[in-house]
C-alpha cells in the first residue's frame, strides 16, 4: 500500500473513531451535568432566572417528518428536560414564575443547522403554566431584554400542550382571565388536536369561552388551512367562529362562519377595534374572510344576516386597514326596520331601553329632550363609506315609511348623511345632516325638506282624517354644537317653516300623537268636537335654542288663532301667547288671549279673562311681524289641489306690523285686527 493511500485510511479511521466517540459521548454523558451551564446562559439571554430542576437528557431519533431519502437516517437530538421555570421580572406582581411546565420536549433537525437555521419539528409542552402580566405603565412580562440580532433562524412547525394553563392579567386592557389547554385525538371528520376553555374578566364583563383547534403552528403546509372552532361570551356579547386560518403564526388568510350577538353594537369597540353605533340588542350571521398584509389586511363579512331590535339587517361590509385610518365600507339593507331600533343610536331612547342595554338610566325625570351624551372619542379611530336601504320602516302599525335610502360617511371624525330620503305618507322626506366630532363637541347641521305629506295617510286611523285632502309641506335648517340631543337643540341656530293645508284638528286626533300641550290648548278653545283646519303657518326663527314666531297661525273653520311667543329649548321652557280671532259668536272663550307657559313636560294653559285681555289681545295681533313671503314657496310645490292657505297667507300680509320699541299705533292700524 502506498503511503497516500495508508495516510487516507488512517484519516477516515481517526475521523470515523472521533464521530463514534462523539456519539458515544453524546450518547453517555449526563447531560444533568451541563444543566447549571443550560440555566446560567438562558438567564443571561432572557434576563430572568430560567432553571432546569428536574432529569435533563439527550437521545436520537430518525428526523420527522419521514421524507424517504437519505436524510432520514440522520439521527437528530431529542431533548427532554423535565420540571422547567422562567421567573417573571423585578416588577411584576405575580408571585410565581411566569413559567413552569412540567416536562419539554423536542427535536432539531441536524442538516439545516449548517445554514444557521434550528429546525424544531415538533415542541411538547406537559403540564405547563404560563402567567402573562401587562401593568399600567405598559410594561409586560412577555417581552425579553432587547439583544443584538442573532444570526441564527428559529423555526417552530408544531406546538402541543398537554393539560396546559395560560393566565392573562392586562391592567391596560382591563383583562383578568385564564385558559385550560389540552390535547384532543383528531377523528377521521376533523383536525383538531387541542381544545381550551376560558374563563374570567373583560372590563369588568364575565367571560365564557370554549373552542378546539388544529396543532397550534402547523402552517408550514398551505395546502391544509389550520381548523378552527370557538366560542366566546363576553358580558352580554356572543362571538362564535368555525372555519379555518392559513398560516396561523401568519394570519395569512381568514375563512371562517362568524356568528355576532350581544345588546348593543358597540359593545364590540374593545374587541374589534371597529366603531359602531349604539343599537338594540342584535345577531348577525355572515362568512368572514380576510388576508393580512403589513398595514394588518383586509376583511370582508359577507352575505350577513341578522336582526337589530325588531329590525332585519343583511348586506356586506369591508373592513381595510389604511393609513391614516381604516375604512368600513359596503352596503346594509333592511327589508323591515322598527323606528324605535334607531333611538339607542341618537340617545332618544327609554331609560328602561338603557337598562336592557346595561348602561346608566341618565334621562331626568323632569327632562324630555335626550341628555345622553355622544361618545365622539372613537369616531376619529376609523372612516366609514357606507349605503343604507330600508324597504320598510315602521313608526306605527299605522304610519309605514318606504324607500329609505341614505349614504353614511365617515371621514376624520365628520359623519355626513347626504341624501337621507324616505317615502312617507304619500310625500316624500330629504335630509342633509352632517355631525363634526373633530373637537370635544359636535358641531351639527341639518337641513330637512318634507313635501306632499297627505294629512288621511299620516292618520290613517283617525277616521274623521279620511275625508281631508289636505298635506304637509315645510322646511328646516338648523345648526348646533354639543354632545347630546337636548346640548345640540339648546345651542342651535336657524329656521323651520310649514305648511299644513285642508285637515280636521281636535283633541282626540292631538291625544294619538301625544301633542299635550295643543291637546289643551283644543280643549279650552273648541270643547272636544272635530274642527276643520283650513291652514297652518308657521315661521319660525332658532336663535342660540330660542325658538321665535315669526308666523305662527291656525286657520279653522271657527276661528284664526295667531300664535307668538318663544319656545326655550335650552330650559324646556314654553312661553306662547295665542290669541283667536273669532268667525262668530259661537265660542264666548275666543275673546280672550291664552297663554301656554311652563316646561316641556308640565305645561300651563291659562286664559286672561279680564279687563286686559283686548289690550293683550291687540298686541298679540301686531306682534305678527313675520315676512309672509317666506312662506309662499311652500304653498304650492307641484300639488293638483286647491290650496286653501293661500289666501290665509294674503290676508296675513295685510296684517300692521309691530313697531319699534316705545312707538305706539294709532287706532286705524289695528282695528282690522281685532275686528
Amino acid at each position: 500500500m502506498s503511503l497516500t493511500r495508508k495516510i487516507l485510511l488512517w484519516a477516515a479511521i481517526a475521523l470515523f473513531a472521533i464521530l463514534l466517540a462523539a456519539v458515544l459521548f453524546l450518547l453517555m454523558f449526563d447531560w444533568n451535568k451541563a444543566k447549571p451551564w443550560i440555566n446560567e446562559r438562558v438567564s443571561e439571554a432572557t434576563g430572568r432566572n430560567f432553571a432546569i430542576n428536574g432529569d435533563l437528557s439527550l437521545t436520537w431519533q430518525r428526523a420527522q417528518p419521514a421524507t424517504d431519502t437519505w436524510r432520514d437516517w440522520i439521527p437528530a437530538p431529542r431533548l427532554s428536560a423535565h420540571d422547567v421555570s422562567l421567573g417573571n421580572p423585578e416588577w411584576a406582581k405575580a408571585d410565581s414564575n411566569m413559567a413552569e411546565i412540567g416536562h419539554i420536549t423536542f427535536s432539531v433537525n441536524p442538516l439545516p443547522l449548517l445554514n444557521n437555521t434550528i429546525v424544531i419539528p415538533a415542541l411538547q409542552l406537559d403540564d405547563p403554566i404560563v402567567t402573562l402580566e401587562r401593568i399600567r405603565d405598559g410594561k409586560n412580562n412577555w417581552t425579553f431584554k432587547q439583544t443584538d440580532p442573532s444570526a441564527w433562524t428559529l423555526d417552530l412547525q408544531r406546538l402541543y400542550f398537554y393539560r396546559g394553563e395560560i393566565t392573562l392579567k392586562d391592567e391596560v386592557e382591563h383583562i383578568d382571565a385564564k385558559a385550560n389547554i389540552d390535547t384532543l385525538e383528531p377523528t377521521a371528520v376533523n383536525d383538531f388536536v387541542m381544545g381550551w376553555k376560558i374563563t374570567g374578566t373583560f372590563n369588568g364583563a364575565r367571560i365564557n369561552g370554549d373552542g378546539k383547534a388544529g396543532a397550534l403552528l402547523a402552517l408550514k403546509n398551505v395546502d391544509k388551512p389550520f381548523p378552527l372552532e370557538a366560542k366566546l361570551d363576553v358580558g352580554k356579547t356572543s362571538i362564535s367562529v368555525n372555519g379555518t386560518v392559513t398560516k396561523p403564526q401568519e394570519l395569512a388568510a381568514i375563512d371562517l362562519r362568524l356568528r355576532l350577538s350581544g345588546a348593543s353594537m358597540a359593545d364590540l369597540y374593545p374587541l374589534t377595534g371597529i366603531t359602531l353605533p349604539k343599537t338594540p340588542q342584535f345577531s348577525t350571521e355572515g362568512h368572514l374572510i380576510g388576508t393580512i398584509n403589513k398595514l394588518g389586511g383586509k376583511w370582508t363579512y359577507e352575505k350577513f344576516k341578522g336582526k337589530v331590535g325588531a329590525s332585519d339587517i343583511a348586506g356586506s361590509l369591508v373592513y381595510e386597514s389604511k393609513k391614516p385610518r381604516p375604512l368600513l365600507s359596503g352596503t346594509v339593507v333592511s327589508n323591515l326596520l322598527q323606528l324605535s331600533d334607531l333611538g339607542p343610536i341618537i340617545g332618544a331612547d327609554s331609560n328602561a331601553s338603557k337598562k336592557e342595554r346595561g348602561v346608566a338610566q341618565n334621562q331626568p325625570a323632569n327632562k324630555v329632550l335626550p341628555v345622553e351624551k355622544f361618545t365622539t372619542d372613537r369616531w376619529g379611530s376609523i372612516d366609514a363609506d357606507v349605503q343604507f336601504t330600508g324597504h320598510k320602516i315602521v313608526h306605527s302599525k299605522s304610519l309605514p315609511i318606504n324607500n329609505l335610502d341614505t349614504h353614511l360617511k365617515m371621514q376624520d371624525s365628520v359623519i355626513t348623511l347626504s341624501p337621507l330620503k324616505f317615502d312617507v305618507a304619500g310625500g316624500n322626506m330629504v335630509a342633509d345632516i352632517k355631525l363634526d366630532g373633530r373637537n370635544n363637541t359636535i358641531k351639527a347641521e341639518a337641513k330637512v325638506s318634507a313635501r306632499h305629506l297627505k294629512l288621511k295617510q299620516l292618520f290613517p286611523t283617525f277616521q274623521p282624517m279620511q275625508a281631508s285632502f289636505g298635506e304637509v309641506n315645510g322646511d328646516t335648517s338648523l345648526s348646533g354644537t354639543g354632545n347630546s340631543i337636548a346640548t345640540l337643540l339648546a345651542t342651535s341656530n336657524g329656521e323651520i317653516k310649514s305648511l299644513i293645508n285642508e285637515g280636521t284638528i281636535s283633541k282626540l286626533l292631538l291625544e294619538q300623537i301625544g301633542l299635550n300641550i295643543g291637546n289643551i290648548v283644543i280643549s279650552q278653545l273648541f270643547g272636544d268636537k272635530q274642527v276643520q283646519l283650513n291652514c297652518m303657518a308657521t315661521d319660525l326663527t332658532v336663535t342660540n335654542g330660542l325658538v321665535q314666531t315669526r308666523t305662527f297661525i291656525v286657520d279653522t273653520q271657527d276661528a284664526v288663532l295667531y300664535v307668538t311667543g318663544t319656545i326655550d329649548l335650552a330650559k324646556e321652557q314654553l312661553d306662547l301667547t295665542i290669541k283667536p280671532e273669532t268667525k262668530g259668536l259661537r265660542i264666548v272663550s275666543l275673546r280672550a288671549p291664552i297663554y301656554v307657559t311652563g316646561e316641556f313636560n308640565t305645561p300651563k294653559i291659562s286664559i286672561d279673562k279680564g279687563v286686559l285681555a283686548l289690550k293683550a289681545g291687540s298686541a298679540v295681533a301686531l306682534a305678527v311681524v313675520a315676512p309672509i313671503t317666506a312662506l309662499l314657496p311652500l304653498v304650492n310645490v307641484g300639488s293638483n289641489e286647491e290650496n286653501k292657505c293661500t289666501s290665509l297667507l294674503k290676508e296675513a300680509k295685510s296684517k300692521p306690523v309691530a313697531p319699534p320699541p316705545g312707538k305706539t299705533y294709532k287706532a286705524k292700524s289695528v282695528s282690522k285686527a281685532n275686528k
